[in-house]
């Protein structure tokens, strides 16, 4: 079986795959890639089914050694690449493109400039072990392959089913260049406990993303805060990847991949599929907008 040899992990790498839908009445929520539309195209781009597993690494940071001949891609955070081949030769590369690794082999994933997550696909998909039907590590569970530490072997899988893809690939969110990123949502099922303004609020000022945030939810921060129409408590129920929920402080936290599957505040909005896409590449001190849409 190929393999790959963990040598570096810098700010943190799981492994991801669609996740693990179906287990909410567990307690669990489906958890797998916080962007999938990057971690779909890394699969593709290396010919793999769209369950393959892939590595999901935080601001990237990752070197992996090659034990065998291998297909790889990084998308995501658009992150410096080079392969260091097996005599010392170092060979120029970039995410975004399909990599081939001989034995010996080193790739290297460096910081990226913006963004959060980098995903790595290799042809055959990252095979460790399944956790309830997935190869994803649940952050908030705490449940599935533990994150990857130096020395660790990962096993590559047979989910490959085409030749990989080496067509021109657009990156899926295009470099913000200091403008804030602009997120799509449709009103939630308790937009009614909002003052009739909610719209006006969420979408005519800019939000900050707070430090305190991760695979659960980003947190956000503006000068105006939502405004509570009914203010009594609200029974815990269940809630969806991309709500926004809205806290006492009136301040929407955005869930992300990991989020509990139930909640106790009203969630005044959703964020479209693309958009929960763009929520889980915004980095600490990055700026939102919000847009609703029908």
């Amino acid at each position: 079986m190929s393999t790959l040899t963990v040598l570096h992990v810098g700010f943190g790498v799981t492994t991801q795959d669609l996740g693990r839908p179906g287990t909410s009445d567990m307690g669990l929520g489906a958890a797998g890639a916080a962007d999938r539309g990057s971690a779909a195209l890394a699969n593709r781009m290396v010919g793999n089914r769209p369950d393959a597993a892939v590595l999901e690494a935080l601001l990237g940071s990752v070197t992996l050694r090659a034990d065998a001949h291998v297909v790889a891609a990084v998308t995501g955070a658009p992150c410096p690449v080079s392969i260091e081949r097996a005599d010392g030769r170092v060979h120029g590369a970039a995410a975004y493109e399909v990599l081939a690794l001989a034995p010996g082999d080193t790739v290297r994933v460096g910081l990226p400039t913006d963004r959060l997550r980098a995903y790595v696909a290799v042809r055959g998909g990252v095979a460790v072990g399944r956790v309830l039907g997935s190869r994803s590590w649940d952050t908030l569970a705490r449940l599935g392959p533990a994150p990857l530490t130096v020395g660790d072997v990962l096993p590559v899988g047979d989910d490959a089913d085409g030749w990989p893809v080496v067509d021109a690939v657009a990156p899926p969110m295009p470099t913000r260049a200091g403008s804030p990123v602009v997120l799509d949502v449709v009103p939630g099922p308790r937009d009614d406990w909002f003052t009739p303004a909610w719209q006006s609020v969420l979408t005519g000022q800019e939000y900050t993303v707070s430090a305190d945030s991760d695979r659960v939810g980003v947190r956000t921060t503006a000068a105006g805060p939502l405004v509570r129409a009914v203010t009594r408590e609200l029974p815990s129920e269940g809630v969806e990847t991309g709500s926004l929920q809205v806290p006492p402080a009136g301040h929407p936290v955005l869930f992300l991949a990991d989020h509990p599957v139930t909640g106790g505040y009203p969630v005044v909005a959703v964020l479209t599929p693309e958009s929960v896409d763009r929520a889980a590449q915004l980095r600490p001190g990055d700026a939102l907008r919000f847009r609703v849409v029908r």
